[in-house]
Protein backbone atom coordinates (compact mmCIF):
# COMPACT_ATOMS: atom_id res chain seq x y z
CA UNK A 1 0.00 0.00 0.00
CA UNK A 2 2.99 2.55 0.98
CA UNK A 3 4.76 1.69 -2.64
CA UNK A 4 0.80 3.00 -4.01
CA UNK A 5 1.38 6.12 -2.22
CA UNK A 6 4.86 7.33 -3.12
CA UNK A 7 3.44 6.84 -7.06
CA UNK A 8 1.01 8.67 -6.51
CA UNK A 9 2.87 11.45 -5.82
CA UNK A 10 5.55 11.59 -9.06
CA UNK A 11 5.85 14.30 -11.20
CA UNK A 12 3.96 14.15 -14.06
CA UNK A 13 5.42 15.87 -17.44
CA UNK A 14 4.13 19.27 -17.62
CA UNK A 15 4.91 19.56 -21.92
CA UNK A 16 3.97 17.08 -24.28
CA UNK A 17 7.10 17.05 -26.81
CA UNK A 18 5.84 16.87 -30.27
CA UNK A 19 8.05 14.54 -32.29
CA UNK A 20 10.43 16.79 -34.26
CA UNK A 21 10.65 16.22 -38.11
CA UNK A 22 13.97 16.74 -40.18
CA UNK A 23 13.63 19.72 -41.89
CA UNK A 24 15.86 18.72 -44.93
CA UNK A 25 14.13 15.55 -45.25
CA UNK A 26 10.48 17.26 -45.83
CA UNK A 27 11.15 20.02 -47.79
CA UNK A 28 13.89 19.06 -50.58
CA UNK A 29 13.85 22.38 -52.15
CA UNK A 30 16.03 23.67 -49.38
CA UNK A 31 19.96 23.96 -50.35
CA UNK A 32 22.36 23.07 -47.92
CA UNK A 33 25.65 24.56 -48.87
CA UNK A 34 28.71 26.64 -47.11
CA UNK A 35 27.47 29.35 -48.49
CA UNK A 36 24.23 30.15 -47.26
CA UNK A 37 25.08 31.50 -43.71
CA UNK A 38 21.26 32.27 -42.93
CA UNK A 39 20.54 29.05 -42.59
CA UNK A 40 23.77 27.84 -41.13
CA UNK A 41 23.72 30.47 -38.09
CA UNK A 42 19.96 28.99 -37.41
CA UNK A 43 22.46 25.46 -36.86
CA UNK A 44 24.48 27.11 -34.46
CA UNK A 45 24.46 28.31 -30.95
CA UNK A 46 25.25 31.63 -29.67
CA UNK A 47 28.57 30.53 -28.63
CA UNK A 48 29.28 29.03 -32.14
CA UNK A 49 29.17 25.48 -31.24
CA UNK A 50 27.04 23.34 -33.42
CA UNK A 51 23.30 22.66 -31.70
CA UNK A 52 22.62 18.68 -32.00
CA UNK A 53 20.29 16.75 -33.49
CA UNK A 54 18.06 16.97 -30.40
CA UNK A 55 17.65 20.61 -30.64
CA UNK A 56 17.55 20.78 -34.51
CA UNK A 57 15.76 17.83 -35.36
CA UNK A 58 17.96 16.95 -38.52
CA UNK A 59 18.04 13.35 -39.14
CA UNK A 60 21.68 11.57 -38.63
CA UNK A 61 22.61 11.86 -42.39
CA UNK A 62 21.51 15.56 -42.47
CA UNK A 63 23.34 16.62 -39.21
CA UNK A 64 26.50 15.14 -40.77
CA UNK A 65 26.53 17.26 -43.96
CA UNK A 66 25.73 20.45 -41.49
CA UNK A 67 28.30 19.68 -39.64
CA UNK A 68 30.87 19.23 -42.85
CA UNK A 69 29.01 22.60 -44.04
CA UNK A 70 29.59 24.84 -40.72
CA UNK A 71 33.00 23.55 -40.77
CA UNK A 72 33.76 24.69 -44.44
CA UNK A 73 32.00 27.87 -43.70
CA UNK A 74 34.22 28.34 -40.65
CA UNK A 75 37.31 27.43 -42.56
CA UNK A 76 36.79 30.25 -45.28
CA UNK A 77 35.51 32.87 -42.68
CA UNK A 78 31.75 32.75 -43.42
CA UNK A 79 30.64 31.88 -40.18
CA UNK A 80 33.17 32.65 -37.01
CA UNK A 81 34.57 29.70 -34.58
CA UNK A 82 33.50 31.60 -31.19
CA UNK A 83 30.58 33.61 -30.52
CA UNK A 84 32.65 36.61 -30.43
CA UNK A 85 31.14 37.60 -33.86
CA UNK A 86 27.56 38.12 -32.16
CA UNK A 87 28.65 40.02 -29.13
CA UNK A 88 30.27 42.48 -31.17
CA UNK A 89 27.23 43.27 -33.10
CA UNK A 90 28.29 42.39 -36.37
Amino acid sequence: MSAFKKRSFQKRSRFYSRPKVCQFCTDKNVDLDYKNTDLLRRLITEEGKIRPRRQTGTCARHQRSVAKEIKRARHIALLPYTGEYWEAGR
